[in-house]
């Protein structure tokens, strides 16, 4: 399974509501792609609170590197990825992407 990981730090006028209408697309870009499951996110509640700027991120689980592929080819994804972009501190440069062979 692979574990696809992205922190963003976004910019300090972008709304809640924003950021809640981009990663709700993106849950549902999720929902409608074969081998992708468990889409997480949201703002940060962390007590240890040394997100140094990245305060949103989500979680999205794949069965392989293809259906990862298929997800990151998938146009809606693009277009939410974009807006993640144009969010972001810096563009791309407030962006984070992990993702974990787990």
């Amino acid at each position: 399974m692979i574990r696809h990981i992205v922190l963003t730090k976004f910019k300090p006028d972008t709304p809640e509501d924003k950021i809640s209408a981009i990663y709700a697309g993106l849950a549902a870009v999720v929902d409608t792609m074969p081998g992708a499951k468990g889409f997480t996110g949201g703002r940060s509640e962390s007590p240890e609170q040394i997100e140094r700027g990245y305060m949103h991120g989500f979680v999205v689980d794949f069965d392989d590197w293809q259906a990862l592929q298929a997800y990151q080819d998938n146009p809606e994804h693009k277009a939410f990825g974009a807006q993640l972009v144009e969010n972001a501190i810096g563009g791309i440069e407030g962006i984070l992407v992990l993702d974990l062979n787990v």
